[in-house]
């Protein structure tokens, strides 16, 4: 199926970066060779958690670089290009196209409460200046309800293949993989629900919490895949146990402690966003004693 460029699971990376935004050139290779290192089959750049919707352009622009210079062809890469201004979001996606990248993906457009044209008006532009394949990004952080109907016509849009899932609705996400006779790339969000999204019928994972536990995570994706659903049953729930973790402190501020611990200095969250209080670090590795995390999901 033409549609179905990106199966597996792939991180939605954090982005290591200064104080000043400039890009953890040393550390994000690094996390990136751990990854790819675990049987991950590509990266989600500037996402979410990778925190591009409050980065600058150019920092974005050299996150990729980077990534691109990292992976080598070794695996798929995916650059979020939203932002709150359409001049921005066309410049990230030409700049992705420029540099060859294997696919953009952006929430709908925001803010200003966008009717369905709108958002198809800013879809297709963004997909003329990168000439790669679109995966719309259907996340509740936008405040944009994605429906079965919208995304049956969005379709159309030269370019478009599919969307990221993020919500627990999987009646709606299973009605949007029948699509088109089911030639519709869709990726399952929700890292607690990464099963239930393989078995109604996603192509694979992006998630934030990848980050920090991969081989887990390919444990639920490979156990699946073989059709041995009790052991990926299980993986799962071993993923939740670390997930409510996260968000008892607040999931993207924690992977970067996590990460902080293991090495990997990847900064802390864009200002004004979270940092942990010196009691919420001694919480959360308490949490993540009890749990025997570096023995249990590394």
């Amino acid at each position: 199926m033409d549609n179905i460029k990106f199966t597996g699971i792939m991180t939605a990376l954090i982005s290591p970066v200064n104080e000043d935004g400039s890009i953890r050139e040393y550390e994000l290779r690094r996390l990136m060779e751990w990854h790819l290192s675990e049987g991950f089959s590509g990266f989600y750049l500037c996402g979410a958690t990778g925190e591009g919707t409050v980065m600058q352009v150019k920092d974005r622009m050299r996150l990729v670089e980077v990534a691109k210079e990292a992976v080598g062809g070794r695996a798929n890469l995916v650059a979020h290009v939203g932002a709150i201004d359409l001049k921005s979001a066309l410049a990230l996606a030409k700049h992705a196209g420029e540099i060859g990248l294997d696919g953009i993906s952006s929430v709908p457009p925001f803010f200003y409460g966008y009717g369905e044209k709108e958002i198809g008006l800013y879809y297709t532009a963004i997909s003329e200046a990168a000439g790669l394949p679109l995966l719309m990004y259907a996340s509740p952080l936008s405040g944009v309800n994605i429906t079965w109907q919208m995304v049956d016509r969005y379709m159309d849009i030269p370019g478009m293949i599919g969307l990221k899932w993020t919500s627990y609705d999987y009646f709606t996400m299973h009605r949007i993989k029948a699509l088109r006779g089911g030639d519709i790339n869709v990726i399952n969000g929700p890292d607690e629900t990464l099963l239930c999204g393989l078995t109604m019928g996603a192509d694979g994972g992006i998630g934030a919490t990848y980050n920090v536990m991969p081989k887990v995570i390919m444990q639920i994706y490979n156990s699946f895949r073989q059709g041995d659903i009790p052991a990926a049953q299980q993986a799962q729930f071993k993923a939740n146990r670390l997930i409510e973790i996260l968000l008892k402190f607040e999931v993207i501020p924690s992977i970067k402690e996590i990460m902080r611990a293991l090495g990997y200095d990847c900064g802390y969250c864009t200002y004004p966003l979270k940092r942990l209080s010196a009691d919420e670090l001694a919480g959360l590795r308490l949490a993540l004693d009890a749990l025997d995390y570096e023995n249990q999901y590394l």
